[in-house]
């Protein structure tokens, strides 16, 4: 189970899917968007891929999930294909280019873009236009923003978000309480500083550096419609000088500036920092790597926007039983299916817009481990509200604005100057122009 591949798709690939189109390889010669019918009867044979989900665990749910859609539709065959985690996006980019894209898809946003550019999905807004109050708002949205294409080309499936998880033991001595814990990224930058200066910087609530991901839960717009970023903004500047100044007041380790860093979920665990961002596995990791940590340990939602993470289903155009084929996507993806699937898949949430509290007692019955049941009772409680990062945020561009931002909060080059270079190097390396 995978949420984002490295996306590696240029103009060249979307180029090749758009001629393949062309010349009878895929989809976009087999009509246009529109509503399609799935309440006759439905006949004759589909195909279902997912992406690493065939094994001990999930086999017996999909072919449970096959056959009762099978029963209901008794003239209807399933075929259910499964590719590897590695390498998924080259085969979907292989499959599309030979005219070949099973009937239903498990894609996330960013490696559906190039298939959703050269008009081999289904616009499933227009199909059925009574999904936009099924599923998760934030879900298909991220199947939506698509800059340059209208439509909603992804039935939200499983999603994950992060918690925030204090060291309430690190804190308790200068004041801090599950009572009173920041809920906005503002505020516990503040904190942080007040507690570094406090403990002699013996205590850190900073754990990593900004993302694009700390924009968008302060909701600072970070890209524009047409897919332009705009994160180099007077409030990102603030909020990068706020960085500095914790960093300054020694409430940040300097490795956490560095490519070699653990990360921060590593460096909690090790009892280094008082605060990390983790989804409700992480209670799992506290219990088997760092016992004596769990009793002092409180999950809280992430302060402002909670991140998004997407997983979700696809019709292709080029199926030749669209009917068929989102009728069998809707019943994967309906409210009590996807109640049994994330019920398996503990720590992700529904891509629905209800079941959640379904999916948490379910959990519940079958654990010992009552932290984890918080933690997901926090996350799905706050998921409703929380936003995907754009896809068209690649690796490198991560890679580059990392380094800026390590300078900037170094002192070693200002705010406005790192996040001006940042900019300019996404918006120059746009994938989805």
């Amino acid at each position: 189970m995978k949420f984002r591949a490295s996306l590696a798709v240029g103009l060249t690939a979307i180029a090749a899917l758009t001629l393949s189109a062309c010349t009878g390889g895929s989809a976009a010669s087999s009509g246009s968007d529109g509503p399609i019918d799935t309440s006759g009867e439905l006949s004759g044979s589909i195909s279902f891929q997912t992406w690493s989900l065939k094994n001990e665990k999930f086999t017996p749910y999909f072919n449970d999930l096959i056959a009762a859609f099978e029963k209901a539709h008794p003239k209807v065959k399933v075929e259910w294909l499964d590719q590897p985690g590695d390498g998924y996006q080259e085969k979907i980019l292989s499959q599309a280019k030979a005219g070949d894209l099973p009937d239903v898809l498990n894609l996330p946003p960013d490696i559906a873009f190039p298939l959703v550019k050269a008009g081999q999905l289904v616009d499933l807004a227009k199909a059925d236009p009574k999904i936009k109050d099924v599923y998760n708002a934030g879900g298909l949205s991220a199947y939506s923003n698509y800059s340059g294409v209208t439509g909603t080309y992804g039935l939200p499936w499983y999603l994950g978000t992060d918690a925030s998880w204090w060291n309430l033991d690190m804190l308790k001595p200068y004041g801090v309480t599950a009572d009173n814990l920041p809920t906005s990224t503002t505020d516990w930058l503040e904190l942080a500083k007040k507690v570094a200066a406090e403990s002699q910087g013996k205590v850190q609530l900073v754990s990593s550096m900004p993302g694009l991901d700390t924009f968008i839960a302060a909701k600072i717009p970070v890209m524009k419609d047409d897919g332009t970023f705009v994160f180099d903004s007077p409030e990102a500047e603030k909020l990068v000088q706020q960085y500095a100044d914790a960093y300054k007041a020694g409430a940040m380790p300097p490795e956490a500036l560095t490519a070699a860093y653990g990360g921060n979920a590593e460096a909690y665990l090790q009892g280094k920092v008082a605060y990390t961002t983790g989804g409700s596995g992480f209670a799992g990791d506290l219990k088997a790597k760092a016992p004596t940590l769990v009793a002092g340990t409180v999950a809280t939602a992430r302060p402002g926007v909670p991140p998004l993470f997407v997983q979700g289903l696809n019709v292709a155009k080029s199926s030749k039983n669209k009917a068929a084929a989102l009728a069998f996507a809707e019943f994967a993806t309906n409210e009590e299916n996807q109640v049994k699937f994330v019920s398996l898949a503990v720590g992700f949430a529904p891509g629905t817009a209800e079941g959640s509290d379904q999916v948490v007692e379910n959990v519940a019955k079958g654990t010992t481990d009552p932290a984890q049941v918080q933690a997901m009772k926090i996350m799905f409680g706050a998921i409703k509200d929380a936003k995907a990062s754009p896809f068209q945020w690649t690796d490198d561009m991560k890679k580059y604005f990392d380094q800026q931002m390590a300078l900037a909060v170094k002192g070693d080059i200002t705010p406005k100057e790192a996040l001006k270079k940042a900019v300019d190097y996404a918006n120059q390396n746009r994938i989805d122009k």
